[in-house]
């Protein structure tokens, strides 16, 4: 089958209309656009980082105007999506469950072997789930022996949590102040889910169709990151027999180097609205730096794990997309007691826009203090002291 040929403008388009950012309620509004969000995506990131409100909700947030981030939380509890990982933790909706388990399987035996004491531990901690139904990390006495030697040396029975956890014998809830709450699955799945472990090959082709859907136009080794944790996996095998029987199609792209790839049924020419969307750094548009280089033209890396002396643009800079366009980035901190969102620095990219996209990111920047749970926005630093203040002053409208 003949390679799809795109420009870099039809190439973005494709991308934005699959990240759900073609237009602002692509997937509608309340708790079931929050579903047929995750169930498009197959997977939202998960992240603790709490300067501003946390990526998942943010990664909502962004999509779904009037977004409540207790949503996430009631579609667990009633068993349409899970927490698990995929490339990293995050949100699963319940009918992928079975493609879980190779990921569980992966962490069980790529592991190194477990001593006696280990392998004690974690069936006393799984006998008292089995016990108790959920279990916290607190509900352990502290029963480390040796001094902690870092953030992630963790003590005994916290290691036993995730293991157990990891190896699909626990699942995870939260509580509303987002602490994990280890609980057995028979309570958390639902009995008619399909618990069959796939074989290696229809986990390949699953993840090579779910990451399209949700990526629209992408690379082999964008693909194969969402199965990074299964090691041996056939998605790269898989997607050259796919691309052969024409159940994914090839692209060629403007002065960009292939293989890409991308679903035969894929939108062609979907409108993209002109909005604009304050990102999380971990929103799946943003995930891969090179795609956004290739793609976008955006040279974007999140700065909190950089150093504070070679930071360019902020700890925490969120990407400003409009239309298909990154125009900006903004540092941002949500002074919770005060609230107040505190811009440290919003930094024009250079490019032209006019009154029309200023007017839209003032907007857009009033629904993200409020998202935030804040009353006012403060700003350190630009590099456009004129688009700041018809910013500030459309803000104060």
């Amino acid at each position: 089958m003949e390679p799809v040929t795109l420009t870099k403008t039809q190439a973005r388009k494709i991308i934005l209309n699959a990240a759900g950012l073609a237009r602002r309620s692509q997937f509608g509004t309340g708790i079931e656009a929050v579903y047929r969000l995750i169930d498009h995506l197959g997977f939202v990131q998960l992240d603790t980082n709490y300067v501003v409100e946390r990526a998942h909700h943010h990664v909502m947030a962004a999509r779904i105007p009037g977004y409540r981030t207790e949503w996430l939380g009631q579609l667990c509890e009633d068993g349409s999506i899970f927490e698990y990982f995929a490339s990293d933790a995050g949100y699963l909706p319940m009918h992928d469950f079975r493609f879980s388990l190779p990921v569980k399987r992966a962490f069980k035996t790529q592991r190194r072997p477990l001593t006696p004491a280990e392998t004690k531990l974690l069936k006393e901690v799984l006998d008292r789930a089995e016990r108790e139904e959920s279990l916290m990390v607190g509900d352990f006495d502290n029963d480390r022996v040796e001094a902690s030697t870092g953030w992630w040396d963790w003590r005994p029975a916290k290691v036993a949590l995730e293991r157990l956890y990891l190896d699909g014998e626990l699942m995870i809830n939260r509580t509303k102040g987002f602490h994990k709450v280890y609980v057995l699955p028979v309570n958390t799945v639902p009995p008619e889910t399909d618990l069959t472990m796939p074989s290696d090959v229809e986990y390949a082709r699953f993840v090579i169709r779910r990451t399209l859907g949700a990526l629209g136009v992408a690379y082999a080794k964008e693909i194969a990151w969402r199965a990074r944790y299964v090691k041996g996996n056939l998605v790269k095998k898989e997607l050259v027999h796919m691309a052969r029987s024409g159940e994914i199609r090839t692209v060629v792209v403007e002065d960009l180097k292939g293989p890409i790839y991308m679903l035969p049924d894929t939108e062609m020419h979907p409108e993209i609205s002109g909005e604009v969307f304050i990102l999380s750094p971990f929103d799946i548009l943003n995930v891969f730096r090179h795609r956004l280089k290739d793609f976008f033209h955006f040279d974007y890396q999140i700065e909190c794990f950089v150093p504070a002396p070679k930071r360019q643009y902020g700890y925490f800079s969120l990407p400003v997309l409009a239309g298909e366009t990154f125009i900006a980035r903004m540092d941002a901190k949500a002074d919770r007691k005060k609230k107040i969102l505190i811009v440290h620095n919003l930094h024009f990219e250079p490019v032209d826009l006019d009154e029309t996209t200023i007017e839209k990111l003032a907007q857009s920047l009033k629904a993200f203090v409020r998202f935030n749970q804040c009353n006012d926005i403060v700003f350190k630093k630009s590099n456009n002291q004129n688009w700041l203040e018809s910013i500030i002053e459309s803000l104060s409208r």
